[in-house]
This record gives structure tokens, sequence and C-alpha cells, in this order.
């Protein structure tokens, strides 16, 4: 299988183009296939098929697109991959036209002569077949299509250029003529067919040429030619077409690094500052990130690849912000430096800031000069270092965000990030070699993990292979899992060791960020937020914003959407180790603190989803803890629905400290929001540790309800034996301490485990009981729910006249005690009844009711499942546009909730859906 996104977006097997589908579901894969072999997040996907305004059901739509691609595609043994962060197009790289065109591409420039260079390049635009991303429509296609269409003529530039080195010439007029046509002021082209024109004979043409060209930079734009078209002209008027004689300039880059791999977007979005300072804007580019994740190497790389750009010469300086052994170098030293590099004697040298500064941005005025600052530590070092003219471009890096930098001379920003796993696989077969890495790819999948994309770790398990050649690399993984950070370290060279280049971004850090930033290390979750970090850290608000903000700015925090922040797992594992340093009850406390904070966040949060569920009581929050207020239940959903992996890891906090109570009460508050948003596995997990937890805990009728809840997990997962074995002990317990109403609830659990086995006999007996409970110790609601469960068993076993009694009077007791869950569920009983009977059209009117209540609570499982049953009577009325509709929700919410089997029913009812639509042949 081959996709093609330069030219008609397609995927291509060996019979040919297949049928991708509409416009949008195109965009899909076009937006999967620009990051082949990479995650792609859903939001991003979301963005790039619909833009900054999409749809209400965007997400569920693109689900449905997946779906179909996924099909498409697995037959050619190219899946459509989730993973926790989004989704991917598993193909290799070299699959996509788009990819390969790259990759020729960066092989013409590694090339050693311009006859491998022509080879490559022309073999790189045959991999066009029209204008990219062709059948596509939306923003994102736009701005993708005309940065493609630039990388385009970058790649006819290069080439052009290694013809003419070649001595062509005549051949090259037509197509530079018509490229010159088309953009009049590119000086590149311009320079290009002035000698072309030279070399066909046709010297009163170039010189023509030229002429015009510069008339119209300098009407047009105020500037005269730049050093490429001038030589050209040069080279005509001297009719000598060789290069002219290389003239001093400073050359000071150090040599670019050797094993410098992907970075492919950061590049592009560097490249954009060449488009800028052609048009006589000041640009400055300024790269941050953490200690160790590739700035320089990213900076280096991109100079070295644009210093013919830069004719009058590179400037590099070394402003050693985060040194190991010395202070930061000041900016007149620096521009020592610099005016030494510009021809500048020592004796001729002012001796103050200023007038260095002065006499610099002088001797740069109107030369086009490429600046790179490495290792900033603050803007105060890099702004007198700042030409002042528009033909120079500055690269700056640094692990803190250079605000003022930003503010006051407009710098461009780009924050570098983590290698995705197939640049960092090749990072390591780039040192290794291909052959080493081929022979262990599990192994190699380990250290990729184990490394997560951080650079400098990469090169540090790099090297440790590489000084081991007899060792496997598996026994390298293995060593890597078992020590962690401190295979990362190296006691004789700092600049080697990961831990140690860490240590320096604290060095600006206050003794309050520097507490802060340990307490992160061991809070639990991935990520956190404001909130959070000020009950963990015992903060006022404003001060928990502030400190994240500082920690953000020295790259060891990244902000994230929705006013979240995370670490790299590497720099949370030096956290860990910082956070040990504290004092063991300071670090208590401050766990303690942050559980706190999400227990009775969680636990308002479970009572505005569901009003009607037994309020539990729960200890105070400790002393400064202060739960986020929630406004209404769609807050309540969101928040968990953002917190929902950091409350599970809290709830492991909370067993690491023996709060056996908040164990027990983290599970309880998640139970709701577990069921509703079909989070079967995660409930089975909390349940579980629950139960440990009340072992410890002195009140029997928890540990009979936590036996309950548990098997009403095991059951919804078709752990039937276990389920039955939970519930067993639930309802021995229930019995023993004579607690009738735990026997009731017990019983409807004993219904739901029969019902999800199959047999609505047992399941009818056991709900009928619990209604004889309820009914005695007269509690209607619950006597509701319970009529409601015997009123659909009744139904599954065809005794529709009693079912519909039974979950009509459930209805109104539902309504009369305010219960939405409760109605919701009764009126899908009722669609189910009115189905069994035949009446569809009643049916219909009863499911849409419910599932308008099972959305505005949250409800995503039961949704799935009333839109399965509603399909089903569309579908008996005629109506299949509106059960395909309902069906393909239905199916989407299935795989969500990782309920395949159910979703791939659903799609074989709609394939039989679609065979029966076929118009006869």
């Amino acid at each position: 299988m081959r996709f093609r996104l330069l030219g008609p977006v397609a995927a291509i097997d060996g019979d040919g183009p297949l049928d991708t589908g509409p416009a949008r579901q195109r965009c899909v894969l076009a937006a999967l296939a620009v990051d082949a072999g990479r995650v792609v997040p859903v939001d991003r996907l979301v963005d790039r098929v619909w833009g900054e305004d999409p749809p209400r059901h965007a997400r569920a739509t693109l689900v449905n697109y997946l779906s179909r691609l996924r099909v498409l595609l697995a037959g050619a043994d190219t899946p459509v991959t989730r993973s926790p962060g989004g989704y991917a197009l598993g193909c290799a790289p070299s699959l996509v036209d788009l990819h390969r065109f790259d990759e020729l591409r960066a092989r013409a420039r590694a090339a050693p002569d311009d006859g491998q260079r022509v080879a490559l390049l022309e073999q790189a635009l045959g991999e066009w077949q029209g204008e990219a991303l062709t059948g596509v429509d939306g923003d994102w296609a736009a701005a993708e299509r005309d940065r493609l269409h630039q990388r385009r003529r970058d790649a006819e530039c290069d080439l052009t250029d290694a013809r003419l080195r070649l001595g062509h010439g005549e051949d090259l007029v037509a197509a530079l003529s018509a490229r010159a046509a088309d953009r009049p002021l590119d000086e590149r082209v311009a320079a290009q067919l002035v000698l072309a024109l030279h070399r066909a004979g046709r010297t009163a043409d170039a010189l023509a040429h030229y002429r015009r060209v510069r008339e119209e930079l300098v009407d047009q734009l105020g500037t005269d030619p730049g050093p490429a078209l001038r030589d050209a002209h040069q080279r005509v008027l001297d009719a000598d077409p060789a290069p002219p004689p290389v003239t001093a300039a400073p050359r000071q880059l150090p040599a670019p690094p050797r094993w410098f791999t992907g970075r492919g977007g950061e590049l592009a979005r560097l490249d954009q500052s060449l488009t800028e300072a052609a048009s006589g804007t000041v640009v400055i580019s300024a790269i941050g990130g953490a200690g160790g994740i590739g700035k320089t190497w990213l900076a280096l790389a991109w100079a070295h690849r644009h210093a013919r750009r830069f004719p009058d010469g590179q400037l590099f300086v070394d402003l050693r912000g985060f040194s190991p052994t010395e202070q930061p170098l000041a900016p007149d030293a620096a521009l020592f430096g610099f005016l030494g590099a510009l021809g500048v004697s020592s004796d001729d040298v002012p001796t103050d800031l200023d007038g260095r500064a002065a006499l610099y941005r002088s001797l740069v005025a109107g030369r086009r000069i490429l600046v790179v600052l490495d290792n900033a530590a603050t803007s105060e070092q890099v702004v007198p270092l700042l030409p002042g003219g528009p033909t120079c471009v500055v690269l700056v890096t640094g692990r803190h965000e250079l605000a003022s930098l930003i503010q006051r001379h407009g710098a461009r920003h780009l924050r570098l990030d983590v290698l995705t796993r197939q640049e960092s696989r090749a990072l390591l077969a780039a040192r290794l070699g291909a052959d080493r890495v081929a022979a262990e790819p599990a192994a190699v999948d380990e250290l990729v993990e184990s490394c997560g994309g951080y650079p400098l770790a990469l090169s540090i398990t790099a090297r440790t292979a590489t000084t081991r050649p007899g060792v496997p690399l598996a026994e390298i993984a293995a060593e890597l899992r078992e020590l962690g950070l401190e295979m990362f370290d190296h006691d004789t060279d700092p600049a080697a060791s990961l831990p140690a280049v860490l240590s320096w971004s604290l060095r600006y850090l206050t003794d309050a960020q520097r507490t802060v930033f340990g307490l992160l290390g061991i809070a639990p979750g991935a990520d956190t937020t404001p909130p959070a970090t000020a009950a963990l850290a015992d903060l006022p608000p404003a001060r928990a914003r502030a400190t994240l903000s500082a920690l953000e700015r020295a790259s060891l925090l990244e902000r994230r959407p929705g006013g979240r922040f995370a670490m790299h797992d590497l720099v949370r594992d030096y956290a860990t180790t910082t956070a040990h340093d504290l004092p063991t009850a300071e670090r208590a406390a401050a766990l303690v603190r942050v559980v706190d904070f999400h227990l009775h966040t969680a636990r308002a949060a479970d009572r505005l989803m569901d009003p009607h569920r037994p309020l539990m009581p729960v200890d105070p929050a400790a002393p400064g803890v202060h739960p986020l207020p929630l406004p209404d239940a769609a807050a309540a959903t969101a928040w968990l629905e953002a917190e929902h992996a950091t409350l599970l890891a809290a709830q492991r906090t909370a067993a690491a400290l023996g709060r056996h109570h908040a164990v027990w009460h983290l599970a309880w508050t998640l139970d709701t929001f577990h069921l509703w948003r079909g989070h079967r596995h995660d409930a089975l997990t909390a349940w579980r540790a629950a139960l440990e937890a009340a072992e410890h805990l002195p009140d029997p009728a928890t540990l009979s309800r936590t036996h309950r809840l548990l098997g009403r997990a095991c059951s919804r997962l078709g752990r039937h034996e276990e389920a039955a074995a939970h519930l067993d002990r639930a309802l021995g317990l229930a019995v023993r301490h004579r607690d009738a109403t735990e026997q009731a609830h017990t019983h409807r659990s004993l219904a739901f485990a029969w019902d999800q086995q199959g047999d609505d006999r047992r399941a009818l007996e056991h709900a009928r009981h619990a209604l004889d409970l309820y009914h005695a110790l007269d509690q209607p609601a619950w006597e509701a729910d319970a009529l409601s469960a015997a009123g659909w068993y009744a139904a599954r076993l065809g005794e529709f006249d009693t079912a519909r009694e039974h979950c009509s009077t459930a209805l109104v007791l539902h309504r009369h005690h305010a219960n939405p869950a409760g109605e919701a569920a009764a009126l899908d009983s009722l669609g189910y009844i009115a189905q069994g009977v035949g009446d569809h059209r009643r049916a219909v009117d009863h499911y849409h009711q419910a599932v308008d209540r099972y959305r505005a609570q949250g409800n995503a499982y039961y949704v799935a499942e009333t839109l399965d049953r509603v399909g089903d009577s569309h579908a008996a009325l005629g109506e299949h546009d509106r059960a395909r509709v309902a069906w393909r929700e239905a199916a989407a919410l299935y795989r969500d909730q990782d309920r395949h089997v159910d979703a791939e029913r659903v799609d074989l009812r709609l394939a039989g859906l679609d065979r029966t639509a076929e118009p006869p042949r």
C-alpha cells in the first residue's frame, strides 16, 4: 500500500487507487499520512479536518471516518492504530510520497558531488503528480499545500544550482523564464536565469533581466539586489562563469552535529525566517527547551544547511547561560569576540558596552550574516548582540523563555520537544548501525521507550552501547530498566550526564520554586493544574500559578491545553531525586493535601452528576485544602474527564500512604463516572484497590458494599465466576449483619450479573427479590429502580404486559423523585417493550427521549446501547438513513469504550443495511 499526497490524495494498492471516501475522510487520511508512523492527537486531527470551528459532533464523526479507513486499509497490512494520545497511520514513511520526497532531498544535500545531487533531486521532484493535497479542502490543507509547494520550489532551485555548476545553461532557460515570470522578485531564480541566459549566448538578455529585477526591488522593496544576484551579474560582466574568489568573512559555526536526526517540522519553521528576512523583516528565532533536548544541535544543523545563504559570514558564541563550571558570558565579552571576527583589531575595540554594540551594528549593517547565540540565560545577554538592520538573521538557544526578546524585539519562539519514536530509532540506528538495531527490534523499542525521545538520554544510551559492542541491546535495556535515571549519570563529564545537565536549570530558581519542582516529581498523575499545585505545596492560588509559570520558563515544565502542566518522564525522575532532599514529614503532608484536594473535588463532582446516590461520610480535608468549586454537572463531568488519570494515581498514592478511607472513597466517588463513560477496566482496578482498603476499615457494611460493587465491575467485563464469588460474599455479609438495604442492593447486582450471562429468568427473580425488600424498607426511589429492572427482564422474557406495567410505574416514580438517570432507564425499557410488540414508531419516540436524558447526564455508556436499539426500530420502519446515523454513532461509542464485540456487531448491521439498499443490477 502506497499513499500519495503530492497530487490527488490517494491510497494505492497493486490494483490502483482505492476509494477513500468523501473529501473529509480523505482529509483524515492526509492528516495521518503527513505524520506517517507517528501518533497524531485527536485535537490536532479535528483541527486539521474542520479548522477552528468544528461541528458539535466532530469527534464522533472523526471516529467514524477512522473506522472506515481502518477497514479499508486493514487488508493491506497498513493499520490505523489508536493509542492514548491519538491515532497513527502504521506504515513506514517511505510508503508516503511526501516523505520519500523529503528523504531524497536530504540525501541530495549530503551527496558528495553535483552529479549525484542532480539524480537525487530529479527523483525527488518525480514524486510530484500535480498540486499537493488535491481533493482536500480546509484551512489546514491550504496552509499545508502552500508549505509543500514552497519546498518543491526550493528543490527545483537546488536542482538548477547543481546543473549550473555542472555547466548547463541553454537547456535551463525556458523553465527559469517561467519561474521568473511567476516569482519576479525571487533573487535566487533571477540569478539563475541571468547565468543561464549568459551561457546560452544571450548576454544582452541576461544584463537586461538583471536591470529589470534591480529596478523592481528598488521600486517595491526599497532595497538593492543581494550578494547572490550581484555576483551573477558581475560574472556576466566579467564573461567568467566561475564563482568569485572567497572574501574574508567570519565562519565561526562549530562543526555540524554528526548524528542529528529528524526535526523536520522545526527545521521548516526556522526556514520561514529566511522568507521573512528576504522581505526586509528583522528576524530573531529563539529556540527554547529543557537541558539536553537538542537546542544547539538543531541550531547548528539548520545553520550549516543555510550557511551559503549568508555569504557575508556566520557568527557564533556560547553565552554559557547554564555552564556547570563557568559564569554566564557578559555581552561586552561576546561583542569583543564578534568585533575581532569582523576584522576590528583589539586596540580599536571600544571599552564600553554601548560603544562596542554600536560599532558591531555598524559593521553588520547591510551585510547578510547569520548570528547564532547559543545557551542564553537572559534577554540582557542577547539584546546588545542583535544587529540593527534587516539583512541579518539571529538564532538564539536557551532554556528560559526570553519574554522581553519576544515582546520587544518580535522574536519567534520555537519550543523544542522530544523526538518521535521514529526519530529516536533513526538516531540509535545512526549511532549503532542499522544491522545492530535491526537485529534486536524489541530491545530497541524498549530503549526508545525508556529514553522517552529525550535526545541526550538517547545519546548516552547509544554511547553506552557503542563502547560495549559485544553486549546485546536487550541486556542494556534491562540495565536501563533497573537503574533508571542513574543510567544516564556520568561521574567525570557533567555535560554527558543527564542529571547534571538538568541540575543546571535549577540555578536560577528560588528555594520555594525548587521545593515545588521536587514535590511535583512525587505528586500523583502525569500532569497537574494550578489548584492541585496550590494544595500540594500549601500555597495561595496566585503563588502556585506564578511558580508553575517560572518552572515553565525554565523549561522544566510544559504548558498543555486546559491549563495543565506536565514534565517529561526523565525530568520527573530527576525532580523525584530532589524531593528526597526534603524532610519526610513535609513530603507526606504534601501528598496528603493533594490526595484530599482530588478526593473532595471528585466527591463534589459525583454529587453534581448523580444527586440521588447515597452520600457516604468522609473525613474532612487536610488543613489548607480547598476543593475546586464546580458550578454544575457539565463542569463536573469535564473536570472528571480531565483529571481521570490523576484521580486513579491519587488512589494509588493514598494506598501507599496507608490512607484506607481515601482509597475507598476515591473508588466510590469515581463509580458513577466510570459507569457512565464506559471505563470498565478502570472501575475494576479502583474497586480491587478499595477491597484491600476495606479489609482495614471497621464498618462491616463497607466490606459488604465493596464486594458488591467489585462483583458488578467484574460482571461488566464478563468475569462471571469472579463476580459470583464477590456477590455471594457481599450477600453473606449483608445477611450476617442484618443489613436489609445492602441485601436489596446485592440482589439488584445479582440480577445484573445473571443478565450479563443471558439468564433473564434468574435475573428477574433477583430483581423481584430486591423490589420486595425496597418496598418493605419504604425506599421508593430504589423501589422505582428495581421496578424498572424487573420490567426490563420481563420484557426480555416476552412478558410485555407485565413489563409495561412495571416500567410505566417506575417512570412515574422516577419523575416524582426528579431522578433523570432512572427516568432514562425506564424510557429505554419502554422503547424495548414497544419494539418487542412491533410498535416501532412508539419505540423510536421512547428511545430518543432516553438518549436525550442520557446525553444530558454525560452517560455515554447507555447512549451507545440505546442508539444501538433505536437503529433497529428505524431500520424496521424503513428509515435507513436514520438507522445508519444511530448505528454509526453507537459503533463509535462502543469502540471508544473498548466494547469491540458490540461495535463489530453493529458494523455487520450497517453492512447488511448497505447491501439491501443497493439498486438491482
